[in-house]
């Protein structure tokens, strides 16, 4: 089996590797590291997260760059400031043996003084996030005219998150690069047009399919009714004790205000959102690096690059429309050669979507059932019984209390202890879980009588469209037809929306609950929304007339046009 030591690295990169404790390579550090170490060839690596891309371009980094010339040489932008960090974090590591390297982050939401001091001071690589490196080229405050290598990290994410112009704005001003490296977890066309207007002959590898699920993540899904979704979430919950993990779901609303009602309830959770500052995002993010918080609930623009190691699960409130979407919330589980579970609570009429994700991934998704409420007491209390066991008693002078603690349960049986001790810990399960009802839609309920092959509900929609309960979205046969109206914007794909990205947009903007949309029409400058007439006026008032990077929005009644 190859080692590092037989990829042509410098021994002092091999060595810090041993001293990680890597020993050979994953399927992408071995196909990528020989070419890059070139350094002449242009290179497109497409792999999942978590499969060692920062390792892939790392290392031989450090092997190219001239430790002795006192200017960036090489350029790694990715998309977010979380990624950044890693990614410098990581690199350190791999350069304790080298001496003379410098490498440093520059990244928004933070001193832009201290990082133009940084870069002052002499560094070979900088690892930036577009806007910010944009920003210090713009003050003259950095020279990319000798950037020799540029990495293009989680470019399929960049480009998700409209970052498409910043990253040609930095290719244009990088005229003596010799090599740039682009690394995704997907090849979206976009991705392979700016690889055709900026690569020369690019040397492309693929580890697995695009678009195909990490295989070490076992994926499952509950059916549930649309109004049992949250009671489901917090079934799920208590029947994983040691669940580290992130609940995704598609609006801040949404987020905010799964998280209060957790918390409320008891719950280590916080939420990670778009209205949040960069100090209040830094704050969660270390509590939930720390384990101080055991759940993290976020949308998926404001999780776009978290790297966390250890988590178990990944919870999917509601399914996303777009089939990448559901790769990348994954991806974040089942890392660096642990397993991981991915959790989906869908409604009966989400099924036929659950199908295509099934189906493009490659993946098999496995239905299981919302365990009783007595299913979750037992789980929590084996779990407890576990623990008890497993406490450490060797540290603390716990025998002189020995004596006390028999002359004070002189006349209590063991037994008697053991119910005390279950009381104390399991109370709160118990009454909660005691009357508790099955959630798991059957298919013999009434709810889904009538159901067509695709996946409709019939009279089931009808009623859960009254009610304006939470669920998929709703389907029209007629654009603008009945209670809904078609309104038109002034946005579309060439701004870097995909379907995913621009619905949760702009129920962000007007803070609408997703129900009140139906069908989404997308083209590269415009797009068309149906909506409850209701609601049109509340979401034309919110949007219409405020700036998308510069430009104004429009929004009006498409009929009025």
């Amino acid at each position: 089996m190859i080692t590092f030591a037989d990829l042509g690295l410098d021994e002092r990169l091999v060595k810090a590797t041993s001293d990680l404790g890597f020993v050979n390579p994953t399927a992408i550090q071995e196909k990528a590291i020989p070419v890059l170490l070139g350094g002449t060839k242009d290179f497109i690596g497409l792999a999942q997260t978590g499969t060692g891309k920062t390792a892939a371009f790392g290392l031989p980094l450090l092997n190219v760059v001239d430790s002795q010339a006192r200017h960036p040489q090489a350029l790694v932008v990715c998309p977010t400031r979380e990624l950044c960090l890693q990614i410098v974090k990581e690199i350190e590591l791999f350069k304790k043996h080298m001496t003379g390297i410098s490498v440093t982050a520059v990244y928004g939401g933070t001193s832009i003084g201290l990082q133009i001091r940084d870069l002052k001071r002499g560094v070979q690589i900088v690892v930036a996030t577009p806007g910010r490196l944009i920003d210090l080229i713009e003050r003259k405050a950095i020279n990319l005219e000798q950037i020799k290598y540029v990495v293009l990290d989680e470019a399929d994410e960049m480009l998700n998150m409209g970052f498409q112009d910043d990253i040609e704005f930095i290719l244009k001003n990088t005229p003596q690069r010799e090599s740039t490296w682009l690394f995704s977890a997907t090849m979206p066309p976009e991705i392979r047009k700016v690889s055709k207007r900026y690569m020369n002959e690019p040397v492309e590898v693929m580890v697995g399919k695009v678009n195909t699920a990490n295989k070490s993540i076992d994926h499952q899904y509950f059916v549930v009714a649309a109004q049992h979704r949250y009671e489901a979430l917090k079934r799920l919950i208590d029947f994983n004790p040691g669940i580290y993990g992130i609940i995704f779901t598609r609006t801040k609303a949404d987020a905010q205000e799964i998280t209060e009602r957790l918390t409320r309830e008891g719950y280590d959770i916080d939420a990670l959102h778009g209205d949040l500052t960069q100090g209040q995002r830094d704050k969660v993010m270390g509590q939930f690096r720390d384990k101080t918080l055991q759940l993290l609930i976020a949308t998926d623009v404001a999780a776009r690059g978290i790297d966390v190691q250890g988590i178990t699960h990944v919870i999917n409130f509601e399914l996303p429309d777009d089939v990448e979407v559901y790769t990348h919330r994954s991806g974040r589980t089942g890392r660096a050669g642990n397993t991981g579970v991915c959790m989906s609570i869908v409604h009966s009429r989400e099924l036929f979507k659950l199908r295509q994700i099934e189906k493009i991934v490659q993946a098999p998704f496995h239905k299981l059932e919302i365990p009783s409420g007595k299913d979750v007491c037992r789980k929590q209390f084996f779990s407890f019984m576990d623990r008890l066991l497993q406490a450490d008693i060797t540290h603390g002078d716990y025998e002189t209390y020995v004596p006390m603690l028999e002359e004070k349960f002189a006349d209590v049986t063991k037994e008697e202890v053991l119910k005390r001790v279950a009381a104390m810990e399991f109370d709160r399960f118990l009454k909660y879980y005691e009357n508790s009802a099955d959630l798991n839609v059957r298919s013999d309920d009434r709810k889904v009588r009538g159901r067509d092959a695709q996946g409709g509900a019939g009279q089931d929609r009808r009623r859960d469209s009254r009610d304006g309960r939470e669920g998929g979205r709703r389907e029209y046969n007629n654009a603008g037809g009945g209670d809904y109206a078609r309104l038109f914007v002034n946005l579309g794909t060439k701004d870097g929306f995909y379907k995913a990205s621009f619905l949760q947009f702009i129920l962000d903007m007007s803070d609408l609950k997703k129900d009140v949309l139906g069908r989404i029409d997308m083209k590269e400058m415009n797009s068309w929304v149906e909506i409850d007439k209701r609601s049109a006026g509340a979401m034309i008032k919110a949007i219409d007339g405020k700036n998308y990077k510069g430009r104004r929005i429009r929004m009006n009644d498409a009929n009025s046009r």
